[in-house]
């Protein structure tokens, strides 16, 4: 077991949902120092912890990712969290939404794992750690941007932990299903709280799993794919045509 006792982390979009409690259990674990990122540092809550240093930025953009990467040589875990949720077919929907969620959950995550895995080589053993989301198996037609972009970063995180697989850098990937956060604000779905699933996810990178599915409905759907990725299919089917 890699402890995160006394690690140097880094979150992106640490300022609410899943984000803030990976943050908060970050501290619970020992970390060193924590890196908290987020678009405007204003929105930032007050965590009461020194160890928090709270550092704007939007992973959108290549230039603050270059200042950032330079303020935070120390990084050992790096937690690509920051990501957003367009709502829309892929027939009918905007396509600026799909432009939009790409450039944020794909492109955004990507640059950051590229400016960091020199920083991360320097520090190793080091982690990524990418929260992704279970739709990266099959889309839900309902979401189909976000499913898009999540299935590429889905691929990409895979990339990195082949690349990186030699250079003593682990490169975790998180599925969740829904979680009870503000990017899921209005489902009528019961979802978990943000504070428990982050403790399981932090617990299971502790104990070196890479491929991670941290909840219930998310596991359900899981081994649905599993047994036979038709399965999941037809489960979104149906939500999606409400049957």
């Amino acid at each position: 077991m890699q402890t995160l006792k006394n690690k140097v982390i880094l979150i992106t979009g640490a300022n609410r949902g899943i984000g803030k409690s990976l943050l908060k259990a970050s501290l619970e674990k020992g970390a060193k120092k924590i890196y908290a990122t987020c678009r405007n540092v204003s929105k930032m809550p007050d965590f009461g912890d020194e160890r928090v240093v709270s550092l704007e930025l939007d992973i959108t953009d290549n230039l603050q990712i270059s200042k950032v990467a330079e303020k935070a040589t120390d990084v050992e875990v790096l937690i690509n969290n920051a990501g957003i949720l367009s709502q829309g077919n892929i027939l009918e929907g905007e396509i600026s939404a799909v432009e939009k969620d790409m450039k944020v959950n794909y492109y955004g995550t990507v640059n950051m794992m590229r400016a960091f895995a020199p920083i991360l080589g320097k520090n190793a053993p080091a982690k990524i750690v990418n929260l992704v989301s279970i739709v990266a198996y099959s889309p839900l037609p309902s979401i189909a941007a976000y499913a898009v972009s999540k299935a590429a970063l889905y691929s990409a995180t895979l990339s990195a932990r082949i690349e990186l697989a030699k250079k003593q850098i682990a490169v975790h990937v998180i599925n969740p299903g829904a979680i009870d956060t503000d990017m899921n604000k209005g489902s009528d779905w019961d979802m978990p709280a943000p504070d428990g699933v982050a403790k399981i996810i932090l617990d299971k990178v502790e104990a070196g799993e890479l491929d991670i599915v941290p909840d219930e409905m998310g596991l359900g759907m899981y081994n649905a794919w599993k047994e036979e990725p038709s399965k999941l299919a037809e489960m979104y089917s149906n939500m999606y045509h409400g049957e």
